[in-house]
């Protein structure tokens, strides 16, 4: 069946070219597929062209605040036009990265697994304000950083909010640590002061709701140098994709990678349910072989959806056509 989709795209954040990415891409492949599209900036304009042209559903494919924040989610909601995605709650609380202990720690206790560790475990990690630093004198007391993490530098500073690797650094020793927060809240009000942590990176696309949401192959990130940065991102020779994951990255036995393969997965739908997210979501983590655990970094609501991008990637591997993949969500949309 085809629809009206208005896709939102653009936006004020400091992630409007990747949003604008993503929207063409979608723009692009629902076209394809039979629907009408409506292609919308987020501008003062915005209500009024969804009231006069009455959209069946729209797709976010915005990034970064007001996107990803449950801005336009509750807008969306107050305007009863249905939408692809987690709605404006749900995205209130993903959208800060410091609340991913809490909510997965609440999550066990409503299912009565508190005594039992779930598959998911994240970085040791201590948030900060603004305010913190400016006004109650926190810069002060940063020589004891080292002391709050079991294994010291190196660190990640990173915003407590917001995506694309933007404002993340890694901090390798205390002269850096200064000019990483002064970085990090150029970005956002809160930092994540955070344990480095080395291993295999991997982004787990999650779709659907609730006991029936399903993953998508994990895709291994190998950025060449460094990390998994913005400009990494941006320049795709700087960064080889495997998706599925490699099994001889996992382990060189090949029983031991699908069982931690097997670990990946559940951390990823264990987050994905927890935040009670809603017909899609990408889990950023990193598999841990020395501590042998899945470390969650960040759970994304609005996930990248260029022909390069992580979730669209993940679809290929699965032998999903990212049209099929779209019209599937439309439609649940549009049913509810």
């Amino acid at each position: 069946m085809s629809y009206k989709v208005a896709v939102l795209m653009g936006g004020s954040s400091f992630e409007r070219d990747f949003s604008l990415a993503s929207g063409q891409h979608v723009l692009r492949t629902l076209e394809a597929a039979g629907h009408t599209v409506l292609p919308l900036d987020t501008t003062p304009a915005l209500v009024e062209t969804l009231r006069a042209e009455k959209p069946d559903v729209a797709f976010i494919a915005l990034h970064g605040g007001h996107g990803e924040d449950g801005t336009i989610q509750s807008l969306l909601e107050y305007l009863a036009i249905p939408f692809v995605g987690s709605p404006s709650g749900v995205c209130r609380s993903t959208w800060d990265k410091s609340m991913l202990p809490i909510v997965v720690a609440s999550h066990r206790l409503g299912c009565g697994t508190d005594a039992q560790p779930g598959p998911a475990h994240w970085p040791q990690s201590v948030c900060l304000s603004a305010y913190a630093f400016k006004e109650l004198g926190a810069a002060s007391a940063l020589e004891l950083v080292a002391e709050r993490f079991h294994y010291g530098y190196p660190l990640a500073v990173l915003p407590a909010s917001g995506g694309s690797a933007m404002g993340i650094s890694k901090v390798n020793e205390f002269k850096e640590l200064a000019p990483a927060l002064l970085d990090a809240l150029s970005f956002d009000d809160e930092v994540l002061i955070e344990e480095w942590v080395s291993g295999v990176e991997l982004a787990v696309s999650v779709v659907g709701s609730g006991a029936a949401s399903r993953v998508l192959p994990p895709v291994e990130i190998c950025p060449r140098g460094g990390f998994f940065s913005t400009d990494v991102r941006l320049d795709p020779d700087l960064v080889t994709y495997y998706a599925p994951v490699r099994p001889e990255s996992l382990s060189a036995n090949p029983t031991e990678a699908e069982r931690i393969r097997q670990l990946i997965e559940a951390a990823a739908l264990e987050v994905h349910r927890a935040f009670g997210c809603r017909d899609l979501s990408r889990v950023d983590l990193i598999w841990d072989p020395a501590a042998q655990q899945v470390k969650v970094l960040e759970v994304n609501v609005s996930p990248g959806m260029t022909a390069t991008s992580l979730f669209p990637t993940a679809s290929q591997a699965a032998d999903i056509p990212f049209g099929q993949l779209l019209d599937e969500l439309l439609t649940k949309a549009v049913q509810r």
